[in-house]
C-alpha cells in the first residue's frame, strides 16, 4: 500500500463527511479541498547582495522539503535600483502529498513555537476562499538552524482552496487543524460601524422651572441732610459796614 499522510487520510475519513452534513451538500464532490499552498519571500536586499538569494532559496527548501526557486522582478524601479529581469526573491509551491506534509508540521511544530502564540487571525481571507498567512521569523519551522542563519526575515504562506466562500473555507481549515482566534474581527469592525453609524437618541427631559430670585430691599431710612453754611470772609462783613 502507497504511503499516505496523516492530515489526507483524516480529511477523506471524517472531515469530508462532516462538511457534507454541515452544508448539506448533494454530492461529495461539493465539499472543498485544498489545492495547493504557495510559500514565498521577498529579498529586497538581494538588489545589493545576489548572495541572500541563495540562502532564501535553501531556507524555503529545507523548510518545505522541495527545490524552490527565485522570482525575477517584471519592471524596472529606478529608485530601488532595480532592473528587469533580476532575482527579488524566490518561492515554492507544494501539492498533494507534500502539501499536507507540510501543513502538518506547520501545525504541529512551528507555530506553537510562536512567541506569545494566542491563534492566527481569521481576517486573512481574500473573499474567494484563499487564505494568506504571514510569518515574521522563519526561525519557528525546526528545520532551520538558528547558528547558521544569516538574517531574520520572514515570509507570506498562501493556502489556496476550492470553496466558493470564505466561510467555507474557514471551516475546511479550521478542520484541518489551523489554530483560528475565537473572537472573530470581522464581526467586532461591523459592531463598532453600527455604533458610529446610529444617531444618539435624545431623551425628552420636561423643562426645569427657574426660582425667581427676589432681591431683599432693606428698610433705611433716609439720610437727612445738614444745611450748608456759608461762612462770609472778612472782607464781605467790612464792606458791609461802609
Amino acid at each position: 500500500m502507497s504511503y499516505q499522510p496523516r492530515l489526507k487520510k483524516e480529511f477523506n475519513e471524517r472531515i469530508v463527511p462532516s462538511l457534507k452534513e454541515e452544508y448539506s451538500y448533494k454530492n461529495v464532490m461539493m465539499v472543498p479541498r485544498l489545492k495547493k499552498i504557495v510559500i514565498s519571500k521577498g529579498v529586497g536586499g538581494a538588489v545589493a547582495d545576489k548572495k541572500l538569494i541563495d540562502h532564501a532559496i535553501d531556507e524555503l527548501t529545507m523548510i518545505s522539503g522541495q527545490k524552490a526557486i527565485a522570482t525575477i522582478s517584471k519592471k524596472d524601479v529606478a529608485s530601488f535600483k532595480l532592473r528587469k529581469g533580476m532575482p527579488i526573491g524566490a518561492k515554492v509551491t507544494l501539492r498533494s502529498e507534500r502539501m499536507y506534509e507540510f501543513l502538518d508540521r506547520l501545525i504541529t511544530s512551528a507555530l506553537p513555537r510562536v512567541r506569545d502564540f494566542q491563534g492566527i487571525k481569521p481576517s486573512g481571507f481574500d473573499g474567494r476562499g484563499n487564505y494568506n498567512l504571514g510569518v515574521t521569523e522563519q526561525i519557528i519551522f525546526p528545520e532551520i538552524d538558528i547558528d547558521k542563519v544569516n538574517k531574520i526575515s520572514g515570509m507570506d504562506i498562501s493556502f489556496v482552496t476550492s470553496a466558493n466562500s470564505d466561510k467555507e473555507a474557514q471551516s475546511l481549515l479550521s478542520e484541518l487543524g489551523l489554530p483560528f482566534k475565537k473572537s472573530d474581527f470581522k464581526s467586532k469592525l461591523s459592531e463598532i460601524k453600527n455604533t458610529k453609524t446610529e444617531k444618539p437618541v435624545i431623551k425628552n427631559e420636561s423643562p426645569v422651572e427657574e426660582v425667581p430670585v427676589v432681591e431683599e430691599v432693606k428698610d433705611e431710612s433716609p439720610v437727612e441732610e445738614a444745611p450748608v453754611v456759608e461762612e462770609l470772609s472778612e472782607k464781605k462783613i467790612i464792606k458791609k459796614n461802609k
